[in-house]
């Protein structure tokens, strides 16, 4: 970039002074031998090349810019690169010059050339007494110290530049504020937020806007926070936010903050959005060679094509959510949120709210703006109802509906959301004998199982014990910077003859205690967990022990009790009172026997 040309009133000015001062003409060209400024014929050929641009020539320029020292030629028409110049510029009469470099530090940016065109002027130029040559010099100095000014405001402009647009980027709101608190500057995002424009918010004390921010606190004490919860209310709403405030110093003291805000229901929105896409799936991350697997996975592959419902059912362990995501990432969705719901991890009071979210002052005042609904956060991709058997039967009717219309209102609301999701639902329960009980509505299960998919358990394809043995000891030999080069061919044995009742989840447990316990380069029998070892035992022993045999009566009988009385907390307590054991007992055995 010619700098030069950056200051062309400048050069002109300068070229003007030097002429009716010293009584002679002047050229100036830049680093690309480019005439940027002149007198007479030269004020013509601005724009135009020197030497014909040649910087790599033996002319005269072109030889100053490289070697960085005044030439002084006192006999134009003797001189054998400058013959050469001037026929490259038709200037045929010049007869003396004096060409000096215009030298910003060690770069040089151009020439000045003063042009002897008359005989008079070549007098003027070669009188040793009017010391011609320290006067071009500092001429080319004062250029220099133009150009280098001109440059560093070029850079500071520029770097306004990229601070405006990067602040114009985010997506939060951000105020600049002074040590007193007004606002100096803000972004188009923040005008948005509050709903008001920039003649607005500039050169108004913050507390317009946030009445009582912590931010003026952290104006007196230098101390800023990061991504605090924050509700305001003035004249034109109630504001949700989450703020972060970071003070600025001048001299070692704060001379104000700049402070970044976010909507929080948007927040929530990339919060969720971000949790769930760090963890894609697609079918090739479901480990296994059975041909009972790679059929599940060649139809999961046809379903994610289209947007039905899919009710995926099998045992805890199995993968479900695998086969969900592997589905979304897959399809057309691919690109929009995957929202996962635990609907027996949620409790029966909190459960609606989530799916479908709440209107402003609907739970904690009119100071909240509300808070949107998993249904929402889905918008255009896919929402997983997991462990959907474990969903109070009240809630299943309004989950019918929006699965039959893709609307619903919010809870304390009645304005009416369209919601364009897919739905995949899963469970590890046996829905077709709940709707038997009356625990679960027929019509759900019908309106849910548009698609059904059965992902089997792993002692039905014994074939892909092996490869989840070598993907895991592979992932935890990474995790805990192991490098175990397998299993033993006893170990791996008691692995293969297992039969997994927590199915992967369980395998991907015992591979992971296998390498944090392993004292040699292999998995051995020592770093198996001791169930796997008791049920090798009892294989050996031809049967199953007495201890087997009370556990699976227990385990039948609480199952039993289960179905009488139902799943919830209430109904539990009274199994135990029933079984004549403490709730807390009830609870450790279910999670020993792996109930759900």
């Amino acid at each position: 970039m010619s700098l030069l040309k950056d200051i062309t009133s400048d050069v002109a000015q300068v070229a003007e002074a030097i002429s009716i001062s010293m009584g002679v003409e002047v050229e100036i060209v830049d680093d690309a031998l480019t005439i940027v400024g002149g007198t007479a014929v030269y004020a013509g050929m601005v724009g135009q090349k020197e030497e014909a641009g040649r910087l790599n020539g033996n002319c005269l320029y072109a030889g100053v810019l490289r070697s960085g020292r005044t030439e002084f030629i006192e006999d134009a028409r003797r001189y054998e690169g400058y013959a050469s110049s001037a026929a490259a510029t038709g200037a045929a009469g010049e007869l003396a010059e004096i060409c000096t470099p215009i030298k910003m530090g060690r770069r040089i940016i151009g020439i000045i050339g003063l042009v002897a065109l008359t005989e008079q002027q070549k007098k003027i130029l070669t009188d040793k007494d009017r010391g011609m040559v320290p006067f071009v010099e500092k001429m080319a100095d004062l250029l220099a110290a133009k150009a280098e000014v001109q440059a560093m405001l070029n850079d500071s402009e520029s770097s306004r530049n990229e601070m405006a647009a990067i602040i114009e980027s985010t997506h939060e709101g951000v105020f600049a504020v002074d040590k007193n608190g007004y606002i100096k500057h803000c972004n188009h995002r923040s005008e948005t937020l509050f709903g008001a424009g920039k003649a607005d918010i500039i050169g108004s004390h913050i507390n317009a806007f946030m009445q009582g921010t912590p931010a003026l606190k952290v104006i007196a004490t230098g101390e800023g926070y990061t991504e605090n919860e924050e509700i305001y209310k003035n004249g034109r709403g109630s504001f949700h936010f989450i703020v972060t405030v970071r003070p600025y110093f001048r001299d070692g003291t704060p001379d104000g903050v700049v402070v970044s805000f976010r909507d929080i229901a948007e927040a929530q929105k990339l919060a969720y959005t971000i949790g769930t896409r760090a963890l894609k799936y697609t079918f090739d991350d479901i480990i296994g060679e059975s041909s009972a697997l790679t059929r599940i996975k060649s139809q999961a592959a046809i379903i994610a094509r289209g947007s039905s419902t899919v009710l995926i059912t099998g045992e805890s362990g199995t993968g479900k959510e695998m086969f969900a995501k592997a589905i979304h990432y897959s399809g057309p969705r691919a690109g929009a949120p995957f929202i996962t719901v635990n609907c027996g991890a949620i409790p029966e009071n909190l459960i609606e709210s989530e799916l479908f979210g709440y209107e402003k002052g609907a739970f904690t005042g009119a100071g909240d703006k509300g808070k949107p609904g998993k249904f929402e956060l889905a918008e255009g991709g896919t929402i997983f109802l997991d462990e959907i058997g474990d969903m109070p039967l009240h809630l299943q009717v309004k989950i019918l509906h929006v699965l039959q219309d893709m609307r619903f209102e919010r809870v304390g609301g009645s304005r009416v959301v369209v919601a364009d999701v897919r739905v995949i639902a899963a469970t590890n329960r046996n829905l077709e004998e709940m709707i038997r009980e009356g625990t679960f509505r027929e019509d759900l299960y019908y309106r849910l199982g548009v698609i059904p998919l059965y992902t089997p358990p792993l002692r039905e394809r014994k074939e892909d014990i092996a490869p989840l043995m070598a993907f895991f000891l592979k992932k935890y030999n990474a995790f805990m910077n192991r490098d175990l080069t397998g299993f033993t061919a006893e170990a791996r044995k008691i692995y293969e003859d297992y039969d997994w009742p927590g199915n992967v989840r369980e395998l991907e447990n015992a591979a992971e205690y296998g390498v944090n316990m392993a004292q040699g380069v292999e998995i051995d029998v020592d770093a198996i967990p001791s169930r796997l070892l008791r049920s090798a035992e009892t294989r050996a022993r031809g049967g199953r022990t007495m201890n087997d045999r009370v556990r699976q009566f227990e385990r039948e009988l609480i199952l039993g009790k289960l179905r009488a009385y139902g799943n919830s907390s209430d109904a539990k307590g009274e199994v135990a009172k029933e079984l004549g054991i403490s709730r807390a007992t009830l609870y450790r055995k279910l999670a020993d026997m792996n109930i759900r």
